[in-house]
């Protein structure tokens, strides 16, 4: 897998990946960004939300449920000084669907965290994750 990441102006950054797609990166104004895009530590955030929602989903298809909706809300802690790594991280599941079954929800969310998400199990082994979720009948 690469990436290129190309420096814009100030703070400001433009990522391309492998696979085509763009992200713009910026600082807040405080530290001479224009808030032109996400932070970085941010799209650490939203990538592994990202990878740990697509198995949770796949293996709620594989299970038979029906599942019409799935949010990952992610909450996480900062260290307050440099370098101000995350401390912890919480990821509460918003599943909807027709008839979910508890126990699948639970067995998927667990399956991701331990073996599939790759982006989890990676920080999981210097952060603190937890999960919870709540489910709801469409």
């Amino acid at each position: 897998m690469k990436t290129r990441i190309k420096w814009m102006q100030d703070v400001s950054f433009n990522g391309l990946s492998e696979t085509g797609h763009e992200v713009t990166l910026d600082g807040p104004k405080e530290l001479g960004g224009r808030d032109l895009g996400m932070r970085p530590m941010e799209m650490i955030l939203i990538g592994m939300g990202g990878c740990t929602s697509f198995d949770v989903v796949t293996i709620l298809k594989k299970s038979r449920q029906n599942v019409t909706e799935c949010i990952a809300e992610i909450d996480a802690t900062r260290a307050d000084e440099v370098p101000k790594v995350f401390t912890s991280i919480h990821i509460r599941f918003l599943i909807k669907g027709i008839n979910l079954q508890k126990k699948v929800v639970e067995r998927a969310i667990e399956l991701s965290a331990k073996k599939y998400c790759s982006a989890s199990i990676m920080l999981s082994k210097s952060v603190e994750i937890t999960h919870d979720f709540v489910i709801t009948e469409e």
